[in-house]
């Protein structure tokens, strides 16, 4: 049987950008107390391509991506979400941008306990005022897996269900990009490689783009390309790759793997 790690996967750099930034820095504090987070970072995350974000504590992956999907003002330089520059939209705008663009998958989950499966799945949408694209939202809940526990509330699901139910939200509105932040922290390893699993297939199946931030060299492997940060700036990157490359690679940061 294939594994879903051995289907081919995009040529990095052949897709344009759903989402770039252009010198992007960083700063929190001023003087003895500051600290620069990003350092004039210039990246592109190309459409149909699964990058994951690996680099020590304090490397900057968070802020890069809660910078990039709008969470967090920059200080210099420009994020782009397609060809929308963040910092020209006012408050409610890059409300209805991240809303209608982005998908979120965290470490938490952030389901709400009172609403079922489905209805967590079609949360944003359901606030946006828009009904769903029926046959995608299908094709989501069947690659997900959960078709029979749509009317479970989060109390009833395992951890690993919980986070397919916040995958497949993420999914439904069919946004530009979906940013992951340690989406499998939560997990055994097990479900880590279902949640991980889906995610890989929603690109290669569904043409979904999908930054994640994760310390996991096993999780790295399942994208198509890693980035390595340290100290705010971009130091190297991976293509097609593997748990012990990328353990070699993170060896080098400090002299051992990140725990």
């Amino acid at each position: 049987m294939t594994s879903v790690r051995d289907i081919p996967r995009p040529r990095v750099g052949d897709a344009p950008a759903a989402a770039r930034s252009v010198h992007l820095s960083k700063v929190y504090g001023e003087g003895d107390t500051r600290v620069v987070a990003l350092d004039a970072v210039d990246v592109e995350f190309p459409r149909g391509v699964f990058t994951a974000i690996m680099g020590p504590s304090g490397s900057g992956k968070s802020t890069l991506m809660h910078c990039m999907a709008g969470l967090d003002a920059v200080t210099d330089g420009q994020a782009y979400i397609g060809d929308t520059e963040l910092s020209s939209l006012n408050d409610r705008q890059l409300t209805t941008l991240r809303r209608d663009e982005i998908g979120f998958v965290f470490q938490a989950y952030n389901l709400l306990p009172t609403l079922t499966a489905l209805e967590n799945i079609t949360l944003p949408m359901d606030i946006a005022g828009r009904r769903p694209d029926q046959a995608w939202l299908t094709t989501v809940i069947d690659t997900v897996g959960l078709g029979q526990r749509l009317g479970h509330r989060p109390s009833e699901l395992s951890g690993g269900q919980q986070q397919r139910v916040a995958c497949a939200r993420a999914l439904a509105s069919r946004p530009e990009i979906i940013f992951a932040d340690e989406p499998t922290g939560n997990l055994d390893s097990r479900s880590g490689a279902d949640v991980l699993s889906f995610l890989r297939r929603s690109v290669k199946e569904m043409g979904q783009t999908i930054v994640m931030v994760t310390h996991d060299p096993v999780a790295a492997s399942y994208s198509d390309r890693v980035l390595f940060l340290a100290d705010g700036r971009i130091v190297d990157s991976m293509t097609s790759p593997t748990r012990e490359r990328v353990l070699e690679r993170m060896k080098a940061f400090d002299g051992q793997p990140e725990a």
